[in-house]
This record gives C-alpha cells, sequence and structure tokens, in this order.
C-alpha cells in the first residue's frame, strides 16, 4: 500500500521547535502556550477560526479572511473583543517575533472564552473570549497525487450546522477523514445532502472535464477563499467553470480532479474510490490553474 500522506503535509522545519504564540495579547513559547480547560473551545468547540497563508512578507487575501472571521463571529453571536486593525497587529507582531518573512502559516483561533461552569449555555462563557495565533513555517510537501476514498458522512443543513461556518465544531469532518483512512485513503470525499460530490473533509474538491472545471453547488460546503480565486481565475482566463450538481459516475470519468486550499493551493488528485482519475498525476488543466493562481499570488504580494 502506498505510503500515507495529508493534504496539510510540510517539509520538516527545526525553527517551529522554538515557536512564539501569540495567547490574549501575550507572545510565549510553544510549550507555555496554553488555554484553561475551562476554555468554551475546548470544552464544547464553541469558536471560530482562519487558516492564512505568508508569502514574500504578505498575508496572501487577508482581507477576505478578515472580512469571513467577522462575518462568522456575527453568525455565532460572539464579539471577537478586536477590531479588524487589532487582528493585523497581532498577526504582524507574531511574524517579526517568530522572524517569518515567507513560506508560514498561521492559524487565528477566536473562542467564546472561558466559562464559569463546564456546561453548554452561552452565557456561562463570562471570561473572554479567548483569541489565540498559532503560526509555523510551513512549506507544503506533498510528493504524490492525493487518494480519496468516498465516505458515508456527508456536510450538514444550513439548520443544523451550516457548513460555510468556519467553526472548532470538526468532530463530522474527522470521522470522514477517520472512514476515508479505513478504506486506504488520504482524505474523504463527502456527498451533499441530495447525493451529489460535495467537498473533502478539509478542502474544496474540483474536476476537470472536456476542458471545463467543475465544483460543486457551494450550498453545503465551506466557501473556500481559496476556491473562490480559482473560479476567478478561470473566468478571467476563458476557462469554462460550472457551479454545479454532479454526481460520482462524472467524478469517476472525469479527466482531472484537485483540491483547494489556504494551505495547498492547488493540490492534485490522482485516485477516487480505487479508481484512478485521468493519468494519476497532476493534468494540464491543474497546472495551468496553478500557474494563474501563482500569478495571483505575485500580484497580491507586489
Amino acid at each position: 500500500m502506498t505510503e500515507a500522506q495529508t493534504t496539510h503535509q510540510a517539509q520538516e522545519d527545526a525553527r517551529n521547535e522554538n515557536l512564539l504564540i501569540w495567547v490574549d495579547g501575550r507572545l510565549v513559547p510553544r510549550a507555555q502556550a496554553t488555554v484553561s480547560v475551562y476554555d468554551s473551545g475546548f470544552m464544547l468547540g464553541d469558536g471560530i477560526w482562519e487558516g492564512m497563508r505568508l508569502y514574500d512578507g504578505v498575508w496572501a487575501f487577508l482581507d477576505d479572511h478578515l472580512d469571513r472571521l467577522f462575518e462568522a463571529a456575527r453568525a455565532i453571536d460572539l464579539d471577537p473583543g478586536r477590531d479588524r486593525a487589532a487582528i493585523v497587529a497581532a498577526l504582524c507582531d507574531t511574524q517579526a517575533a517568530n522572524g517569518m518573512t515567507t513560506d508560514a502559516h498561521a492559524r487565528l483561533m477566536v473562542t467564546r472564552g472561558v466559562k464559569h461552569r463546564p456546561f453548554q449555555h452561552p452565557s456561562l462563557s463570562r471570561s473572554g473570549p479567548t483569541m489565540v495565533i498559532i503560526m509555523e513555517h510551513s512549506t507544503p510537501n506533498i510528493p504524490r497525487p492525493i487518494r480519496l476514498a468516498t465516505v458515508p458522512h456527508m456536510r450538514g443543513l444550513p439548520m443544523t450546522q451550516d457548513p460555510k461556518l468556519n467553526s472548532h465544531s470538526k468532530l463530522n469532518c474527522i470521522l470522514a477523514c477517520i472512514a476515508a483512512e479505513k478504506a486506504g485513503a488520504d482524505e474523504a470525499l463527502m456527498l451533499d445532502v441530495h447525493g451529489f460530490v460535495n467537498t473533502t473533509n478539509a478542502c474544496n474538491f474540483f474536476i476537470v472535464r472536456r476542458g471545463a472545471v467543475w465544483t460543486s453547488t457551494g450550498d453545503y460546503c465551506m466557501n473556500g477563499i481559496t476556491r473562490q480565486k480559482v473560479i476567478d481565475l478561470c473566468r478571467a482566463d476563458g476557462i469554462p467553470v460550472f457551479e454545479r450538481n454532479f454526481s460520482l459516475v462524472d467524478t469517476y470519468g472525469a479527466d482531472e480532479a484537485f483540491l483547494t486550499g489556504t494551505f495547498g493551493a492547488q493540490t492534485p488528485v490522482g485516485e477516487i474510490d480505487g479508481r484512478v482519475i485521468g493519468t494519476g498525476q497532476i493534468g494540464p488543466m491543474t497546472e495551468r490553474i496553478r500557474a494563474l493562481y501563482k500569478d495571483l499570488i505575485a500580484r497580491e504580494c507586489a
């Protein structure tokens, strides 16, 4: 069996052993970066987060990420306790303290804070919010195309837990990933409530058929920032792109497939449910989109 890998696999970097983590306004060594066992994020997954990448001294698409963070905060009635300028300052302070200039990844997390008693009601969170920034030297190292397995786990309906919400509550996706690993794959391909191909447990999913790029409607998945950039780049470059319903049959017959996400940008998929997709290697359309995205990043960071 081919060695397992993940869509967030990175090169080992010894500098990450001595990181400073930003915890509620303090930069502390990694080993001392802790939160209370009463924190609502630890206890209940009651929080939101954003993942961001640093390219040549610039946090790519920072405004888009902050827009999504504050929109999610409003959706769950959480006051982040800091405005945009303060959050940007915290990112820059953490970046400077760790000597980071490029190929870094930040995970910014906000929870409802420390609870008075260990129960669910939001009013019990009386100290907070809690905000943490983990920043790592991080160069993607994904040596082969990803293998996917379709799993029975679905992304939820908006009236249960809206999948567009970037929340700490990820158990459904973790269970999907475990099921995929049990099937010998790297990541899970998840269907929507109607049985159409939707997303993976950690990334957005695209296929290429006869020169056109397809992705799900976006109704039942995280509407990723990289996902939207790829859609916009295709439209601007004259590549037919469709947000539509499509089935596993359409997927198995695809010429190419790839994943999108902040960490890996565009990651090729070589196999789905034991079926080789295209040549099993990165395809020409994925290569083309990668080049367009690289140019976009260069403009963003200029």
